[in-house]
């Protein structure tokens, strides 16, 4: 028998024990030799591809935060969703680590085993409490599957977990305040996708949910939103949109909330207190009525100024079908400065889920996001740019093309809390047209770009530079 098929029988094998492992029993706890982005696809192909589709190891953006950088430990962690193999669709709910000391990332662990699920609506988001240790929340999807809480058994350490909650939650967004504890918001699928909070002060015991909105016209029978959260010392934000009569394809207006006590009260954002669950179209807490305009609306991301005044990220479009006739794509800021909003474009591409973060620091703002079409247009994701603002975002330049020349799409690029270099966005390719490998990225504030390792040998290893013009 010739080496080449020893070789080919040998990974088959290879291949078969560990899908046999995987029926057998979850991979929980397990470490998987190398850093293996998730692929998928919704399935709703149209004349431009699919609605969204590629490789998705960092979606969604409504799963906060994706990364965080411990001073603590000078140590990078990270959780993204990944599989088992080049041709896999099985997902993997995983954290990793990078050793600012070292230079090196460890070998990734299984958080928790989706075994049959290849859908990255259940991809995990994470946080870190005021001991070090790793917190890791799974999403579930609908009343289908239930979402998951995992901790680190150890602090500062993503070698092994275990489950402390099981409950009804997709789209987990986790802040931790020190002193006070967990706030979390997160989706449930009730008539139809409605926004919930609940706190807690150990992450093991929770409070009872308290919803934040269910906005209705008349003539609808179903609510939906989707939001993206973040926090400014103990000011805690949610921008969201609504969805006509629950259907996200009609995705629309963009809505603020805060709050600096817990979620005891919420206000807008110049103090005025807003009851909630927040039900009518046209309330305080609307800052951008795109409805009357027909426009989609897809929030991105919001951060702050060193004042904290919010600045959100967002994407506009004409519908919720891939392709020219919903252009233009166009990408906004929405600025508060402290006596009204401002609204601002940056740039346009190509698609509704081109997906990117904001970064402000000083009166520096940047953008990286895949706003150029990539090697496969008009599907999900492009090539990666960074663009820069100096004056609160009236105008916007481009500071750099992060890849070009790609062979596949690359997309939603995550932005890490306290990002540090050189981990300072993070993301995944694909080829949003037919299932490949997707492999994982990160990139330092002046657009250097490392791979993470696909393939390891060793326990921690040192990502791979390159520079992506293949």
């Amino acid at each position: 028998m010739s080496i080449v098929n020893c070789k080919r029988i040998s990974g088959m094998m290879t291949a078969i024990v560990l899908a046999i492992t995987s029926a057998a029993q979850p991979l929980n706890n397990t470490k998987i030799d190398g850093y293996r982005g998730l692929w998928f696809t919704l399935g709703q192909e149209k004349e431009y591809g699919y609605k969204y589709s590629g490789g998705l190891g960092t979606y969604t953006v409504k799963h906060i935060p994706l990364a965080i950088y411990s001073p603590e430990s000078d140590k990078t962690f990270f959780v993204y969703g990944g599989t088992t193999d080049k041709k896999s669709r099985h997902l993997l709910c995983m954290a990793g680590c990078y050793d600012h000391k070292t230079g090196k990332v460890c070998r990734p662990t299984v958080v928790f085993d989706k075994e049959k699920v290849n859908d990255p609506h259940d991809n995990p988001a994470m946080q870190i409490d005021d001991k070090g240790y790793i917190w890791v929340f799974v999403s579930g999807r609908n009343t289908k599957r239930q979402g998951h809480i995992y901790r680190s058994d150890k602090p500062y350490d993503v070698s092994s977990f275990h489950p402390v909650k099981t409950w009804t939650m997709t789209y987990p967004q986790a802040m931790y305040l020190p002193g006070k504890g967990f706030f979390l918001n997160f989706t449930q699928y009730t008539g139809l996708r409605n926004l919930y909070y609940s706190t807690s002060k150990d992450g093991e015991n929770w409070t009872d949910l308290k919803q934040l909105a269910e906005i209705k016209e008349p003539g609808d029978k179903l609510a939906g939103h989707y939001q993206v959260t973040n926090r400014f010392g103990d000011k805690i934000v949610t921008c969201f949109n609504r969805h006509k009569n629950g259907n996200p394809d009609t995705r629309t207006n963009i809505y603020y909330l805060q709050t600096t006590n817990m979620g005891k009260t919420w206000t807008t954002v110049d103090g005025k207190p807003v009851k909630t669950p927040v039900k009518d179209v046209y309330n305080p807490a609307l800052i951008l009525d795109a409805q009357s305009q027909g426009r989609n609306v897809y929030i991105k991301d919001v951060n702050f100024t060193p004042e904290g005044n919010p600045v959100i990220l967002y994407l506009t479009s004409g519908g919720c079908e891939p392709g020219p006739a919903n252009a233009p794509y166009q990408w906004y800021t929405a600025s508060w400065d402290g006596n009204r909003w401002n609204f601002n474009p940056v740039t346009s591409s190509t698609h509704n889920y081109d997906s990117g973060s904001l970064w402000i620091e000083g009166d520096e703002w940047t953008v990286i996001a895949p706003t150029d079409p990539g090697p496969q247009k008009w599907c999900t994701g492009g090539e990666i740019v960074m663009w820069n603002s100096y004056n609160n975002g009236a105008s916007w330049q481009r500071k750099t093309t992060i890849t070009s020349n790609s062979r596949y799409n690359h997309g939603y690029v995550r932005r890490p809390v306290n990002a540090k270099d050189p981990i300072y966005g993070f993301w995944a390719d694909g080829n949003p047209e037919r299932l490949t490998e997707s492999r994982l990225y990160f990139t330092d504030s002046k657009g250097k770009v490392m791979q993470l390792p696909y393939d390891m040998t060793s326990d921690w290893e040192s990502p791979i530079p390159v520079t992506l013009t293949r």
